[in-house]
């Protein structure tokens, strides 16, 4: 990918940042913005293997955590799990709602916490760059 054009706004924001492109990043990019939900570390490894099975685990990993300190990407924990699930943060933030009874994921816009965010920038002397919510619940299928 060397024209602009072709990438995707998530890439120019990590070169933006001063990272490098390289093919093993924008592989694991390519894998999240290109999957419909929540991917586990062993989805995405197994999907950049099936890309490009030059790529190692190692650089894999190093992507996520790099993605994660960049607030392009989020772990989430579903039903208690120590292994993340890794979810992209569109504009900067995400929302769902998990049925702690079959682990449905419904995906929400607007949370209503931009009065919030902006109060806390204020009073704590931060700049907030992204946030995730969850609510816990039973969806309409198993309330």
């Amino acid at each position: 990918m060397s024209e602009i054009e072709e990438l995707s706004p998530r890439a120019v924001r990590l070169r933006e940042a001063g990272h490098k492109l390289t093919n093993a990043r924008l592989t694991v990019l390519n894998v999240l913005e290109n999957h419909d939900g929540h991917l586990t570390s062993a989805e995405v490894l197994e999907q950049v293997d099936q890309i490009d099975p030059s790529i190692g685990r190692a650089s894999v990993f190093r992507t996520l955590d790099l993605l994660t300190s960049l607030s392009i990407i989020r772990p989430t924990y579903m039903n208690s799990s120590m292994t993340p699930t890794y979810v992209l943060m569109p504009d900067g933030h995400h929302h769902h709602i998990v049925c702690t009874n079959c682990n449905r994921i419904i995906e929400f816009e607007n949370c209503g916490l931009s009065a919030i965010a902006a109060e806390l920038e204020e009073r704590l002397h931060v700049k907030l760059t992204g946030h995730l919510l969850e609510f816990y619940g039973l969806c309409d299928k198993c309330s």
